[in-house]
Protein backbone atom coordinates (compact mmCIF):
# COMPACT_ATOMS: atom_id res chain seq x y z
CA UNK A 1 0.00 0.00 0.00
CA UNK A 2 1.44 3.40 -0.99
CA UNK A 3 -0.06 6.65 0.26
CA UNK A 4 1.29 9.90 -1.09
CA UNK A 5 0.65 13.15 0.68
CA UNK A 6 2.28 16.22 -0.80
CA UNK A 7 3.08 19.14 1.45
CA UNK A 8 2.43 21.67 -1.30
CA UNK A 9 6.15 22.00 -2.05
CA UNK A 10 7.69 19.86 -4.77
CA UNK A 11 10.81 19.52 -2.58
CA UNK A 12 9.14 17.28 0.01
CA UNK A 13 6.71 14.37 0.13
CA UNK A 14 5.67 11.57 2.48
CA UNK A 15 5.21 7.90 1.60
CA UNK A 16 3.56 5.33 3.86
CA UNK A 17 4.09 1.60 3.26
CA UNK A 18 2.50 -1.16 5.31
CA UNK A 19 3.12 -4.87 5.68
CA UNK A 20 1.63 -7.55 7.85
CA UNK A 21 3.42 -8.35 11.10
CA UNK A 22 5.90 -11.23 10.55
CA UNK A 23 4.85 -14.53 12.12
CA UNK A 24 6.90 -16.58 14.59
CA UNK A 25 8.41 -18.87 11.92
CA UNK A 26 9.32 -15.87 9.74
CA UNK A 27 11.09 -14.17 12.68
CA UNK A 28 12.85 -17.45 13.52
CA UNK A 29 14.03 -17.74 9.92
CA UNK A 30 15.41 -14.16 9.99
CA UNK A 31 17.17 -14.90 13.30
CA UNK A 32 18.81 -18.03 11.78
CA UNK A 33 20.25 -15.90 8.97
CA UNK A 34 21.49 -13.42 11.58
CA UNK A 35 23.14 -16.26 13.53
CA UNK A 36 25.15 -17.29 10.47
CA UNK A 37 26.24 -13.68 9.91
CA UNK A 38 27.10 -13.49 13.62
CA UNK A 39 29.31 -16.59 13.37
CA UNK A 40 31.24 -15.09 10.41
CA UNK A 41 31.69 -11.76 12.28
CA UNK A 42 32.76 -13.66 15.42
CA UNK A 43 35.46 -15.62 13.52
CA UNK A 44 36.67 -12.47 11.71
CA UNK A 45 37.09 -10.77 15.12
CA UNK A 46 39.50 -13.55 16.21
CA UNK A 47 41.54 -13.13 13.03
CA UNK A 48 41.65 -9.33 13.36
CA UNK A 49 42.67 -9.36 17.03
CA UNK A 50 45.31 -12.08 16.61
CA UNK A 51 47.01 -10.66 13.49
CA UNK A 52 46.89 -7.10 14.89
CA UNK A 53 49.10 -8.08 17.85
CA UNK A 54 51.69 -9.68 15.56
CA UNK A 55 51.65 -6.60 13.30
CA UNK A 56 51.96 -4.17 16.25
CA UNK A 57 54.93 -6.00 17.80
CA UNK A 58 56.63 -6.45 14.42
CA UNK A 59 56.27 -2.71 13.68
CA UNK A 60 57.57 -1.73 17.16
CA UNK A 61 60.63 -4.01 16.73
CA UNK A 62 61.27 -2.66 13.24
CA UNK A 63 61.17 0.93 14.55
CA UNK A 64 63.60 0.07 17.37
CA UNK A 65 65.88 -1.63 14.82
CA UNK A 66 65.65 1.43 12.52
CA UNK A 67 66.49 3.84 15.34
CA UNK A 68 69.61 1.81 16.24
CA UNK A 69 70.86 1.80 12.60
CA UNK A 70 69.86 5.20 11.15
CA UNK A 71 72.60 7.60 10.04
CA UNK A 72 71.89 11.37 9.94
CA UNK A 73 73.36 12.90 6.75
CA UNK A 74 75.76 15.84 7.08
CA UNK A 75 74.90 17.20 3.65
CA UNK A 76 71.92 16.68 1.35
CA UNK A 77 73.74 18.18 -1.63
CA UNK A 78 76.32 15.41 -2.10
CA UNK A 79 75.76 11.64 -2.34
CA UNK A 80 78.25 9.70 -0.18
CA UNK A 81 79.05 6.14 -1.34
CA UNK A 82 79.78 5.20 2.31
CA UNK A 83 76.05 5.21 3.07
CA UNK A 84 75.05 2.99 0.12
CA UNK A 85 72.28 0.58 1.21
CA UNK A 86 72.02 2.10 4.69
CA UNK A 87 69.10 3.75 6.49
CA UNK A 88 69.58 7.53 6.40
CA UNK A 89 67.89 10.59 7.96
CA UNK A 90 67.82 13.92 6.13
CA UNK A 91 66.01 17.26 6.27
CA UNK A 92 65.62 19.64 3.33
CA UNK A 93 63.36 21.61 1.03
CA UNK A 94 61.36 19.83 -1.68
CA UNK A 95 62.33 20.53 -5.29
CA UNK A 96 60.78 19.51 -8.62
CA UNK A 97 62.20 19.84 -12.13
CA UNK A 98 59.29 21.77 -13.69
CA UNK A 99 55.97 23.33 -12.61
CA UNK A 100 52.64 21.52 -12.74
CA UNK A 101 50.01 23.29 -14.82
CA UNK A 102 46.39 23.17 -15.92
CA UNK A 103 46.20 24.81 -19.36
CA UNK A 104 42.36 24.81 -19.32
CA UNK A 105 42.39 27.41 -16.54
CA UNK A 106 45.76 29.09 -17.19
CA UNK A 107 47.19 27.96 -13.87
CA UNK A 108 50.67 26.69 -12.93
CA UNK A 109 52.48 26.01 -9.66
CA UNK A 110 55.86 24.64 -8.57
CA UNK A 111 54.61 21.80 -6.32
CA UNK A 112 54.71 18.02 -5.91
CA UNK A 113 50.94 17.66 -6.49
CA UNK A 114 48.20 19.77 -8.06
CA UNK A 115 44.59 18.70 -7.64
CA UNK A 116 41.68 20.03 -9.71
CA UNK A 117 38.42 19.54 -7.78
CA UNK A 118 35.19 19.83 -9.82
CA UNK A 119 31.81 20.09 -8.13
CA UNK A 120 28.36 20.10 -9.76
CA UNK A 121 25.22 21.76 -8.43
CA UNK A 122 22.80 18.84 -7.97
CA UNK A 123 19.65 17.61 -6.30
CA UNK A 124 20.28 15.54 -3.13
CA UNK A 125 17.61 13.33 -1.55
CA UNK A 126 17.22 12.97 2.22
CA UNK A 127 14.92 10.47 3.89
CA UNK A 128 13.63 10.25 7.44
CA UNK A 129 11.72 7.07 8.42
CA UNK A 130 9.70 5.97 11.43
CA UNK A 131 7.88 2.68 12.06
CA UNK A 132 4.70 2.15 14.06
CA UNK A 133 2.05 -0.53 14.56
CA UNK A 134 -1.56 -0.04 13.47
CA UNK A 135 -4.39 -2.60 13.16
CA UNK A 136 -1.95 -5.52 13.45
CA UNK A 137 0.22 -4.14 10.62
CA UNK A 138 3.68 -2.59 10.70
CA UNK A 139 3.57 0.78 8.95
CA UNK A 140 6.61 2.72 7.78
CA UNK A 141 6.29 6.44 7.19
CA UNK A 142 9.13 7.94 5.15
CA UNK A 143 9.52 11.66 4.56
CA UNK A 144 11.58 12.46 1.43
CA UNK A 145 13.05 15.95 1.09
CA UNK A 146 15.16 17.38 -1.73
CA UNK A 147 17.83 20.04 -1.61
CA UNK A 148 20.29 21.51 -4.15
CA UNK A 149 23.97 21.32 -3.16
CA UNK A 150 27.48 21.41 -4.62
CA UNK A 151 28.77 17.80 -4.85
CA UNK A 152 32.08 16.46 -6.20
CA UNK A 153 30.49 13.09 -7.12
CA UNK A 154 27.58 12.65 -9.56
CA UNK A 155 24.40 11.99 -7.55
CA UNK A 156 22.32 9.39 -9.41
CA UNK A 157 18.78 10.84 -9.43
CA UNK A 158 17.41 7.61 -10.99
CA UNK A 159 17.56 6.12 -7.47
CA UNK A 160 15.39 8.93 -6.03
CA UNK A 161 11.90 8.06 -4.80
CA UNK A 162 10.59 10.83 -7.04
CA UNK A 163 12.88 11.85 -9.92
CA UNK A 164 10.39 14.21 -11.64
CA UNK A 165 11.48 17.74 -10.81
CA UNK A 166 14.76 16.48 -9.26
CA UNK A 167 16.71 15.22 -12.28
CA UNK A 168 20.52 15.46 -12.25
CA UNK A 169 22.88 15.25 -15.27
CA UNK A 170 24.48 11.79 -15.62
CA UNK A 171 28.07 13.10 -15.95
CA UNK A 172 30.23 16.20 -15.47
CA UNK A 173 31.48 18.17 -18.48
CA UNK A 174 34.82 18.81 -16.69
CA UNK A 175 36.68 16.05 -14.81
CA UNK A 176 38.56 16.21 -11.49
CA UNK A 177 42.20 15.06 -11.59
CA UNK A 178 45.46 15.09 -9.63
CA UNK A 179 48.77 15.81 -11.35
CA UNK A 180 51.94 14.47 -9.65
CA UNK A 181 55.45 15.67 -10.44
CA UNK A 182 57.47 12.83 -12.04
CA UNK A 183 60.70 13.82 -10.27
CA UNK A 184 60.72 14.97 -6.63
CA UNK A 185 63.99 15.67 -4.82
CA UNK A 186 65.40 16.77 -1.47
CA UNK A 187 68.81 18.19 -2.27
CA UNK A 188 70.55 15.65 -4.53
CA UNK A 189 68.28 12.77 -3.50
CA UNK A 190 65.28 11.54 -5.54
CA UNK A 191 62.22 10.40 -3.53
CA UNK A 192 60.61 7.00 -4.21
CA UNK A 193 56.93 6.79 -5.23
CA UNK A 194 56.08 5.59 -1.68
CA UNK A 195 57.63 8.74 -0.17
CA UNK A 196 55.91 11.01 -2.71
CA UNK A 197 52.56 9.35 -1.80
CA UNK A 198 53.08 10.57 1.78
CA UNK A 199 53.07 14.21 0.62
CA UNK A 200 49.31 14.65 0.92
CA UNK A 201 48.75 17.75 3.06
CA UNK A 202 46.63 19.59 0.45
CA UNK A 203 45.97 23.32 0.78
CA UNK A 204 43.48 25.30 -1.31
CA UNK A 205 45.08 27.51 -3.94
CA UNK A 206 44.03 31.15 -3.94
CA UNK A 207 42.81 32.28 -7.40
CA UNK A 208 42.66 35.99 -6.53
CA UNK A 209 45.63 36.91 -8.76
CA UNK A 210 44.29 35.03 -11.84
CA UNK A 211 42.16 36.25 -14.77
CA UNK A 212 38.94 34.58 -16.04
CA UNK A 213 40.27 31.86 -18.42
CA UNK A 214 37.30 31.85 -20.88
CA UNK A 215 34.28 33.95 -21.73
CA UNK A 216 31.94 31.27 -20.30
CA UNK A 217 33.93 30.82 -17.06
CA UNK A 218 33.71 33.34 -14.21
CA UNK A 219 36.06 33.58 -11.24
CA UNK A 220 34.37 34.12 -7.88
CA UNK A 221 36.51 33.94 -4.73
CA UNK A 222 38.66 30.80 -5.00
CA UNK A 223 36.41 29.11 -7.58
CA UNK A 224 35.98 29.15 -11.36
CA UNK A 225 32.25 28.91 -12.17
CA UNK A 226 30.75 27.38 -15.31
CA UNK A 227 27.49 29.20 -14.69
CA UNK A 228 25.49 32.08 -16.14
CA UNK A 229 24.94 33.45 -12.64
CA UNK A 230 27.32 32.08 -9.94
CA UNK A 231 25.25 33.82 -7.23
CA UNK A 232 22.15 31.84 -8.26
CA UNK A 233 23.45 28.55 -9.70
CA UNK A 234 21.22 26.08 -11.52
CA UNK A 235 21.31 22.25 -11.44
CA UNK A 236 24.15 21.12 -13.76
CA UNK A 237 26.35 24.20 -13.16
CA UNK A 238 30.00 23.51 -12.26
CA UNK A 239 32.52 25.12 -9.95
CA UNK A 240 36.24 24.31 -10.02
CA UNK A 241 38.78 24.77 -7.21
CA UNK A 242 42.47 23.86 -6.98
CA UNK A 243 44.58 22.35 -4.20
CA UNK A 244 48.34 21.81 -3.96
CA UNK A 245 50.62 19.68 -1.76
CA UNK A 246 54.38 19.97 -1.27
CA UNK A 247 55.35 23.45 -2.47
CA UNK A 248 58.67 22.85 -4.22
CA UNK A 249 59.84 26.31 -5.23
CA UNK A 250 59.72 29.87 -3.90
CA UNK A 251 56.38 31.46 -4.83
CA UNK A 252 55.58 35.19 -4.47
CA UNK A 253 52.05 34.39 -3.20
CA UNK A 254 52.66 31.16 -1.23
CA UNK A 255 56.13 31.59 0.28
CA UNK A 256 59.22 29.37 0.21
CA UNK A 257 59.50 25.66 -0.64
CA UNK A 258 58.25 23.19 1.99
CA UNK A 259 60.80 21.48 4.23
CA UNK A 260 60.45 17.75 4.90
CA UNK A 261 62.17 15.13 7.08
CA UNK A 262 62.89 11.77 5.44
CA UNK A 263 64.09 8.40 6.81
CA UNK A 264 64.72 5.82 4.06
CA UNK A 265 67.40 3.60 2.46
CA UNK A 266 70.01 5.23 0.24
CA UNK A 267 70.41 3.50 -3.13
CA UNK A 268 72.66 5.59 -5.33
CA UNK A 269 70.97 9.00 -5.39
CA UNK A 270 67.55 7.41 -4.67
CA UNK A 271 65.72 7.22 -1.34
CA UNK A 272 63.85 3.87 -1.30
CA UNK A 273 62.11 1.52 1.22
CA UNK A 274 64.32 -0.11 3.88
CA UNK A 275 63.47 -3.74 4.77
CA UNK A 276 64.13 -4.53 8.44
CA UNK A 277 65.14 -7.92 9.91
CA UNK A 278 61.78 -7.94 11.73
CA UNK A 279 60.03 -8.15 8.37
CA UNK A 280 58.69 -4.59 8.08
CA UNK A 281 59.39 -1.74 5.67
CA UNK A 282 60.64 1.70 6.71
CA UNK A 283 60.16 4.72 4.45
CA UNK A 284 59.12 7.72 6.49
CA UNK A 285 58.33 11.30 5.51
CA UNK A 286 57.05 14.13 7.72
CA UNK A 287 56.60 17.83 6.98
CA UNK A 288 58.96 20.13 8.90
CA UNK A 289 62.38 19.75 10.48
CA UNK A 290 62.43 16.76 12.88
CA UNK A 291 65.30 15.02 14.69
CA UNK A 292 65.81 11.24 14.38
CA UNK A 293 64.30 10.74 17.87
CA UNK A 294 61.22 12.86 17.04
CA UNK A 295 60.60 10.89 13.82
CA UNK A 296 60.69 7.49 15.55
CA UNK A 297 58.65 8.77 18.50
CA UNK A 298 55.91 9.89 16.05
CA UNK A 299 56.01 6.49 14.33
CA UNK A 300 55.68 4.66 17.68
CA UNK A 301 52.71 6.90 18.59
CA UNK A 302 51.07 6.13 15.23
CA UNK A 303 51.61 2.39 15.75
CA UNK A 304 50.08 2.54 19.26
CA UNK A 305 47.00 4.44 18.01
CA UNK A 306 46.49 1.99 15.13
CA UNK A 307 46.87 -1.00 17.49
CA UNK A 308 44.25 0.30 19.94
CA UNK A 309 41.86 1.27 17.11
CA UNK A 310 42.06 -2.30 15.69
CA UNK A 311 41.68 -3.83 19.17
CA UNK A 312 38.52 -1.76 19.65
CA UNK A 313 37.23 -2.83 16.22
CA UNK A 314 38.00 -6.49 17.05
CA UNK A 315 36.15 -6.32 20.39
CA UNK A 316 33.14 -4.62 18.72
CA UNK A 317 33.03 -7.27 15.96
CA UNK A 318 33.10 -9.99 18.62
CA UNK A 319 30.32 -8.29 20.66
CA UNK A 320 28.12 -7.91 17.54
CA UNK A 321 28.86 -11.53 16.51
CA UNK A 322 27.86 -12.95 19.92
CA UNK A 323 24.75 -10.71 20.04
CA UNK A 324 23.61 -12.02 16.64
CA UNK A 325 24.31 -15.65 17.56
CA UNK A 326 22.32 -15.42 20.82
CA UNK A 327 19.43 -13.42 19.26
CA UNK A 328 17.38 -16.63 18.93
CA UNK A 329 16.69 -16.62 22.72
CA UNK A 330 15.14 -13.15 22.37
CA UNK A 331 13.00 -14.29 19.40
CA UNK A 332 11.68 -17.29 21.40
CA UNK A 333 10.24 -15.03 24.14
CA UNK A 334 9.47 -11.83 22.20
CA UNK A 335 5.68 -12.07 22.73
CA UNK A 336 6.11 -11.67 26.55
CA UNK A 337 7.04 -7.96 26.96
CA UNK A 338 8.55 -8.13 30.50
CA UNK A 339 10.42 -11.42 29.90
CA UNK A 340 11.59 -10.13 26.50
CA UNK A 341 13.15 -6.99 28.05
CA UNK A 342 14.87 -8.99 30.82
CA UNK A 343 16.25 -11.52 28.31
CA UNK A 344 17.47 -8.65 26.10
CA UNK A 345 19.42 -7.07 29.02
CA UNK A 346 20.81 -10.48 30.02
CA UNK A 347 21.97 -11.27 26.47
CA UNK A 348 23.69 -7.85 26.13
CA UNK A 349 25.52 -8.38 29.47
CA UNK A 350 26.51 -11.91 28.39
CA UNK A 351 27.81 -10.66 25.01
CA UNK A 352 29.77 -7.87 26.75
CA UNK A 353 31.47 -10.23 29.25
CA UNK A 354 32.25 -12.99 26.75
CA UNK A 355 33.51 -10.53 24.08
CA UNK A 356 35.78 -8.83 26.67
CA UNK A 357 37.18 -12.17 27.93
CA UNK A 358 37.70 -13.70 24.49
CA UNK A 359 39.27 -10.47 23.14
CA UNK A 360 41.81 -10.38 26.00
CA UNK A 361 42.48 -14.10 25.58
CA UNK A 362 43.05 -13.72 21.82
CA UNK A 363 45.39 -10.77 22.42
CA UNK A 364 47.35 -12.83 24.98
CA UNK A 365 47.71 -15.72 22.50
CA UNK A 366 48.94 -13.20 19.92
CA UNK A 367 51.63 -12.08 22.38
CA UNK A 368 52.56 -15.62 23.42
CA UNK A 369 55.09 -16.02 20.63
CA UNK A 370 56.69 -12.59 21.18
CA UNK A 371 56.43 -11.82 24.91
CA UNK A 372 55.40 -14.89 26.97
CA UNK A 373 55.34 -13.13 30.39
CA UNK A 374 53.02 -10.35 29.19
CA UNK A 375 50.85 -12.99 27.50
CA UNK A 376 50.43 -14.83 30.83
CA UNK A 377 49.39 -11.62 32.64
CA UNK A 378 46.83 -10.71 29.95
CA UNK A 379 45.55 -14.29 29.94
CA UNK A 380 44.90 -14.05 33.70
CA UNK A 381 43.21 -10.67 33.16
CA UNK A 382 40.83 -12.28 30.63
CA UNK A 383 39.24 -14.33 33.44
CA UNK A 384 38.25 -11.18 35.42
CA UNK A 385 34.98 -10.32 33.53
CA UNK A 386 33.70 -13.90 33.98
CA UNK A 387 34.65 -13.97 37.70
CA UNK A 388 32.90 -10.59 38.20
CA UNK A 389 29.80 -11.85 36.35
CA UNK A 390 29.71 -15.07 38.47
CA UNK A 391 30.09 -13.13 41.73
CA UNK A 392 26.97 -11.08 40.84
CA UNK A 393 24.83 -14.27 40.70
CA UNK A 394 23.40 -14.95 44.21
CA UNK A 395 24.26 -18.42 45.57
CA UNK A 396 21.41 -20.94 45.82
CA UNK A 397 19.98 -21.27 49.33
CA UNK A 398 20.80 -24.56 51.00
CA UNK A 399 17.83 -26.91 51.12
Amino acid sequence: LHQFSDTGSRKEHVKITSESKPGFLERLSETSGGMLMGLVTFLLAFYLLFTNEGRALRTARSLDEGLSLVIPLDSIHSVSQQNEGRLVHLVGALSTSKPLFDPSYGLSIQAVKLKRNVEMYQWVEYEDSKEYEENGEIKKETKYSYNTEWKSEVVNSRNFDREIGHKNPSAMAVESFTAVSPNVQVGSFVLSKGLVDKIDDFKQLSLSHLEDPHADVTRGGDYFYHSENPRRPEVGDLRVSFFYAGLSGDDPHLGSAEKVTVVARQRGDQLVPYHTKSGDVLQILYPGDLTVEEVFQKEHQGNTMKTWALRGAGWLAMFVGISLMTRIFYTLVDWFPVVRDLVNIGLKAFAFCVASSLSLLTISVGWLFYRPLWALLIGLLSVVPIVVAKSRVPPKKQQ
